[in-house]
């Protein structure tokens, strides 16, 4: 054991090795017997590959590069492909790169099934399901109108699955209108003859509240007037689904937890969530099966997988390793011509599942033997687990007695120990959405740091979901404040109990945990320094016309409507108060984000120009919101660290010095 000062520690969890296991694989689904799922390649410029096991349990990635299987709906994606088994697997999915819907068999080659459009990217499709009968290819259709990011419509609509409309728009079968400004993919009844899916307008957020549909559906494949069977504006249906005999099950907030009912009765009442906040179109945390159970995952903050008995109530929790089971469910589908991700009774549920010590994999579950098992994606220790970091679960006091969650990773280094005395820097992680929260997951980016001698706490505050609808709606009209509250009041604690050195305390975050991080270095005195990752920094502008559609409404909920409170936006604003900035800071930002633009970093730095503030602007080429490229983490990684090195005066020579402007 070496002696050696907190930060200095020599570690094997290098910036490279974070980032060649950054990202989780996703959207997995079976095709006849076959488990097929997306998975991120960092080294190969970020894109996702299409993963197929087959029933031997042998694995092939099915597309070369470049393909990307991955969309652009409502800027955060949703669920890119399906899959079904006619005369082998035939799959249809969206790349990236044109945002067209594809058709293709192994052996052959991708097929375009949508034209180009006329703006760019600006027809896209997401939750594509193959209906064999009607040779079609049901979906969410975004479709862009003009220039501008809230120049848009959304609509059902149905792809012929012969490449017809692959140069004609008009050739596309529109299910529905576009009165509602979002909207899901339909989930048909087990008979064909109903279809189920939600919608939601401006202001609100999915997670604020949202309307299920139900319509017949026709012999010819029209949809008939809709009937609004649950939800409103201030109760959110997540997701919808139905049963094998034709009920229908969705997930609501209305007692203030998202629970599961059955034609409007409650299932499995509890003081939990199953499910969680509607980032992307496609999300599944429930899923049927054809004798009765249903797969679900649930939880208060880390989640489980669980299958329930719905006439008994009893729900029964798979063993494993796993903490943390991502909204993936999927089961085994009986019947040739079945979608892939449709509800089966052969007993095999898939699920995205991952730990403390073990990286997301892919999971299969055998709700006969109640074993589960990893099929896919299966982590493997790139270092000796000895350097992982071990997390704290903890609870804190914030403002006002409120609790507040937090995930707490101290140093930790099996050949390293610090000089007695010392107090170790701790650097408080903000989540991004707000409306998210930490996974209590092994993430080698925390190792990174923990694994040198430097501490780091993940904080849930006040607005991440897991916790109910009352502890995310902390946040509503209080974002800047509660949010910056509950961070402080963590690094307040960790100092206070002799945890962390008071005087070498840093905030990071990642869009919205980015507005967090700089509104607390110019808000409060808690900080020695901070990282701010694409960030909304500028309230007055991050809003219709400078981000995109889908959260350009969301400051009306966070902050407060913007014509009753105009001087709560500019009050807020981390670029209204950069002259109150005193402490280095490294901002990074990719240069194809229309999430968060380069122009709020741009209004921010222009304002601390000549201040005399030491900092680093870093932007990344090809980069939009959240970073994929092995090349971008390993940069922003290393700036990262040599920030908190220069800050802390830690011994740190195997990264790149940043220079720090003034």
């Amino acid at each position: 054991m070496r002696t050696a000062a907190y930060g200095s520690w020599l570690s094997p969890v290098d910036a490279a090795l974070a980032a060649a296991h950054d990202g989780q694989p996703e959207w997995p689904a079976f095709v006849g017997d076959e488990v097929w799922w997306t998975e991120p390649r960092p080294a190969e410029g970020g894109r996702r590959a299409l993963v197929r096991r087959l029933v031997d349990g042998t694995q092939e990635s099915v597309l070369p590069a470049p393909w990307n299987v991955r969309n652009r709906v409502i800027e955060y994606g949703g669920r890119p492909w399906t899959g079904v088994m006619s005369d082998g697997p035939l799959v249809v999915f969206t790349h990236f790169a044109d945002q067209r819907l594809y058709r293709y068999r192994p052996g052959d080659r991708p097929r375009p099934l949508t034209p180009v459009s006329p703006r760019g990217g600006g027809l896209r499709w997401a939750e594509p399901r193959i209906d064999l009968a009607r040779g079609e290819v049901w979906c969410v259709l975004e479709e862009f109108t003009g220039a501008g990011p809230g120049d848009v419509r959304r609509v059902l609509a149905a792809v012929p699955l012969d490449g017809s409309a692959a140069d004609d728009r008009g050739a596309v079968r529109e299910l529905t209108d576009d009165r509602h400004r979002f909207l899901t993919g339909a989930r048909l009844s087990p008979d064909g003859r109903r279809a189920a899916w939600l919608v939601w307008d401006h202001p609100r957020m999915p997670w604020e509240g949202t309307e299920l549909l139900v319509a017949e559906v026709a012999d010819d494949g029209t949809l008939g007037p809709p009937d609004t069977v649950a939800g409103g504006p201030q109760e959110a249906v997540a997701q919808v689904d139905w049963s094998a005999d034709g009920r229908i099950l969705y997930t609501s907030d209305r007692s203030g937890w998202w629970n599961l009912y059955c034609d409007g009765a409650p299932l499995c009442p509890r003081e939990e969530e199953f499910g969680g906040p509607l980032w992307k179109l496609g999300l599944s945390w429930f899923t049927p099966l054809d004798n009765g159970l249903i797969a679900v995952v649930h939880g208060r903050g880390p989640t489980a997988l669980g299958i329930l008995d719905t006439a008994s109530g009893e729900l029964v929790d798979a063993a494993g390793p796993w903490s943390e089971f991502a909204p993936a469910l999927t089961a085994h589908s009986t019947g040739s011509g079945t979608p892939a991700g449709a509800a089966g009774g052969c007993g095999r549920v898939v699920a995205v599942a991952a730990g403390p010590r073990t990286a997301y994999e892919v999971v299969e579950l055998d709700t006969a033997s109640g074993r589960a098992r990893t099929i896919g994606a299966r982590h493997r220790d790139p270092v000796d687990p000895a350097y992982y970091p071990q997390p704290q679960v903890r609870t804190f006091t914030g403002p006002a007695g409120r609790e507040v969650h937090a995930h707490v990773y101290p140093p930790h280094n099996p050949g390293h120990a610090a000089p007695d005395g010392e107090l170790p820097p701790y650097v408080i992680w903000a989540h991004g959405g707000p409306t998210s929260r930490a996974p209590l997951v092994l993430d080698l980016a925390i190792a990174y740091f923990t694994s040198r001698g430097i501490g780091v706490a993940e904080v849930d505050y006040g607005g991440s979901t897991g916790y109910g609808r009352a502890y995310r709606e902390r946040l509503r009209e209080q974002w800047g404040v509660v949010d910056v509250e509950d961070c402080a009041a963590v690094a307040r604690a960790l100092a206070d109990e002799g945890t962390a050195d008071r005087a070498r305390l840093a905030i990071r975050g990642g869009s919205a945990g980015g507005w967090t991080a700089a509104v607390s270095l110019t808000t409060t005195d808690v900080y020695a320094c901070g990282t701010i990752v694409y960030p909304v920094l500028d309230l007055a502008t991050w809003g219709p016309g400078e981000t995109h559609d889908f959260e350009s409404r969301y400051l009306e909920s966070l902050v407060g409507p913007r014509a009753e409170v105009p001087a709560r936006y500019a009050g807020r604003s981390p670029t209204e108060h950069a002259g109150r900035l005193t402490v280095p800071f490294l901002l990074l930002q990719g240069l194809d984000d229309v999430i968060c633009p380069p122009a709020q970093c741009e209004r921010f730095l222009a304002r601390i120009a000549g201040r005399g503030v030491p900092h680093a602007y870093l932007t990344f080429e090809g980069e939009g919101h959240g970073f994929r490229r092995a090349s971008t983490m390993v940069r922003a990684l290393e700036a990262e660290l040599s920030l908190y090195a220069q800050v802390f005066g830690l011994d740190v020579s195997d990264v790149p010095e940043l220079e720090l402007h003034r």
